[in-house]
């Protein structure tokens, strides 16, 4: 539903303006003058904000101006009787949505509140948007005719339409997010938003911040309202991948979202309610991780009432085929699609792919690039494939007679390890800092050494 807040310092036209926009199926809040006005917005986030210009001590240019700064996402509909072009020039510039002047026809200002909501939630559309785009990794479709991946289908098609929450299992690379948008977009929440949020990829503070928003001082750098990504993702799903990358503090709250579809924003004093699906995944094994003690027993529990466990590439081996020739034809582009000879393929079948249908889309986009011929044969992809070799000792186990750069050696050793851990954590950083024993600080700083040289 559609906040929106009116401020008229004149009871009558507060009251008309109120009751018509509840009739209109609109959440209305009232402020009697720009300083309350000003404490509203530096406590709640409104969709809408109409104002009047003349009031006393706080007027509502100078509430405009404040809003632009604390919520700048808000579109705000400025009312005067006292009309002047200089005011009107103001008031656009500084990114009012329209001036309208009183008296003004009901239908007129229900058609501009209308038109003005429709730009809002355009751009929070085309932001979402933005970011699905953004977040997508390659993985685009979703391809197998084996057993396995049969079973997962028919589950997607079971669940797809309940409310319930599901947790999706399996080794990185599987393809978690795409069940989580086969699962949206069957539903019928399919034309709500589809939001999804790395768990590990952000340290505790920022990821609070990002999931349930803040409000304007909460933190250093907290300069304007901002709305989160469960409200962003209302009306829709809203996808939390590696959720065991997250700290048992942020756990709590996370249960209670997902027990009572409330929160609260960062710094904020009100419940916010959102209408939403949740779909979590992981990479580990949640309850391995409860009897560690690093997740919460409750929280596992309430995700895992729809389990759907992904199959490893090297269980579906008979998918192998149809994702080589899909790939083949998808990084070929307007190019006659290249052909994997029997040798070749034979090859990729017999190879365990720890890192599963990514590291296959990976390999291939390589091959489709440096093959020179129309043709793969297994001498391509000989120096692709490791077979599970081990890989050389780090350290030597005795000191050469030439001797040898210890700090050389010792850099060698760590750039290695911390490109190690990535591959194993499929490139989540939070998770390769816990494979080396680093807090995520550690690891980011010493990553960022050989990043940048």
């Amino acid at each position: 539903m559609n906040r929106i807040l009116v401020i008229d310092d004149e009871q009558s036209m507060r009251d008309f303006l109120s009751i018509m926009l509840k009739k209109e199926g609109y959440e209305v809040f009232a402020a009697e003058n720009g300083e309350h006005a000003l404490k509203a917005i530096q406590t709640e986030i409104y969709d809408l904000v109409i104002t009047d210009v003349k009031m006393p001590k706080v007027d509502g240019i100078e509430v405009l101006r404040t809003i632009k700064k604390v919520s700048p996402e808000t579109v705000v509909i400025v009312i005067t009787a006292f009309a002047t072009t200089d005011a009107a020039v103001q008031a656009m510039k500084l990114g009012a949505y329209d001036y309208i002047t009183k008296p003004f026809k009901v239908d007129e200002i229900k058609l501009i509140i209308q038109k003005a909501l429709e730009k809002h939630h355009l751009t929070k559309e085309n932001i979402l948007l933005r970011r699905e785009i953004a977040s997508k990794a390659g993985f685009e479709n979703f391809i197998g005719k084996s057993g396995a991946m049969q079973k997962v289908f028919a589950l997607i098609r079971q669940v797809a339409d309940t409310k319930s929450t599901v947790l999706i299992s399996g080794e990185s690379g599987t393809g978690k997010e795409l069940v989580a948008r086969a699962v949206h977009y069957s539903s019928s929440r399919k034309s709500g938003p589809f939001v999804t949020v790395n768990c590990g990829a952000l340290p505790e503070t920022l990821l609070e911040s990002e999931l349930f928003g803040y409000m304007k001082g909460a933190f250093t750098g907290a300069a304007s309202n901002k709305q989160g990504l469960f409200e962003a993702a209302n009306g829709g799903t809203i996808f939390l991948d590696e959720i065991s990358a997250t700290t048992l503090n942020l756990q709590i709250k996370l249960l209670r979202v997902i027990q009572e579809r409330t929160f609260m924003r960062v710094g904020g004093t009100t419940d916010l309610k959102v209408d939403l699906r949740v779909i979590a995944a992981s990479n580990k094994d949640l309850m391995s991780e409860v009897a560690r003690g690093t997740f919460r027993e409750d929280l596992y529990y309430r995700l895992n009432v729809i389990p759907i466990q992904l199959p490893a590439l090297r269980d579906r081996k008979e998918d192998i085929p149809l994702l080589v020739e899909h790939f083949l034809n998808q990084f070929s582009g307007t190019r006659s699609p290249k052909r994997m000879s029997p040798d070749a393929l034979k090859r990729l079948m017999v190879y365990r792919w720890p890192g599963n249908v990514r590291e296959l889309e990976n390999m291939m986009e390589r091959l489709v690039i440096i093959t020179a011929g129309d043709t793969i044969y297994p001498e391509s992809i000989a120096e692709m494939i490791t077979g599970g070799q081990p890989c050389p000792e780090l350290i030597p186990s005795e000191i050469p007679d030439t001797g040898l750069n210890m700090e050389e050696l010792f850099e060698n050793a760590e750039r290695t390890l911390l490109q190690k851990a990535l591959e194993k954590s499929g490139g989540v950083k939070t998770e390769a800092a816990k494979l080396l024993g680093l807090s995520f600080r550690s690891f980011r700083h010493r990553l960022q050494k050989y990043e940048s040289s």
